[in-house]
């Protein structure tokens, strides 16, 4: 099963998105603040870590540096969420993000849908040990 860590302050986003990839057969852990998202990264070692811009205590730029320099993290892939334009995607990508995805693109007042397809492509752009395989 895909683990999955999602780290966003926003407590509604982090539920209604927690329990949709939940429910879409992702194991789920979650975080947040930048800090816990590190702590979080360590222990569990997820497949995937969707990461917002805008965190307490950390911001996410800080984070992803951050991730990407410590040994035991640097491989995750991480996917940026954020409610900013892309901008700042080439920074990012160069500081290691693997990917964007733009809050208001996903729609999640909206359903799932869009973020569940979102989440699917980048996983079967990844190394096939880290896709999953839903009933």
């Amino acid at each position: 099963m895909t683990k999955i860590l999602l780290v966003e302050d926003s407590k509604f986003l982090r539920l209604a998105t927690e329990r949709a990839l939940a429910r879409a057969g992702y194991e789920m852990s979650s975080a947040a603040d930048g800090e816990e998202a590190l702590r979080m990264a360590r222990e569990k070692l997820p497949d995937l870590i969707l990461l917002d811009m805008l965190l307490p205590k950390m911001s996410g730029p800080d984070v992803l540096m951050a991730l990407k320099r410590d040994p035991v993290t640097k491989a995750i892939p991480v996917v940026v969420i954020t409610g900013m334009s892309q901008k700042n995607a080439a920074r990012l990508q160069k500081d290691g993000a693997s990917g964007f995805l733009e809050k208001s693109e996903l729609a999640l007042d909206e359903g799932s849908e869009k973020l569940l397809a979102a989440v699917q492509e980048i996983l079967e752009k990844l190394p096939e040990a880290a896709r999953i395989t839903t009933a």
